[in-house]
């Protein structure tokens, strides 16, 4: 029997509004809440997933 090794990625996202006087000073307010987790993205906020194929691991 052999052994093969996979990746599994998931994609989360959510939109978020801010008020802002600028995009950059929105950006980091967001970037902010998501670090300090006021932003935490689940299984509500799930778009995509995708498996890949890494390699064989063993082999008889």
């Amino acid at each position: 029997m052999k052994i093969f090794e996979f990746e599994i990625t998931e994609t989360l996202q959510r939109k978020i509004s801010v008020e802002s006087y600028n995009e950059q000073e929105a950006f980091e307010k967001v970037k902010n809440m998501y670090k300090n987790g006021e932003i935490i993205l689940g299984a509500d906020d799930f778009v995509d997933s995708d498996i890949n194929f890494i390699c064989n691991i063993l082999e008889d």
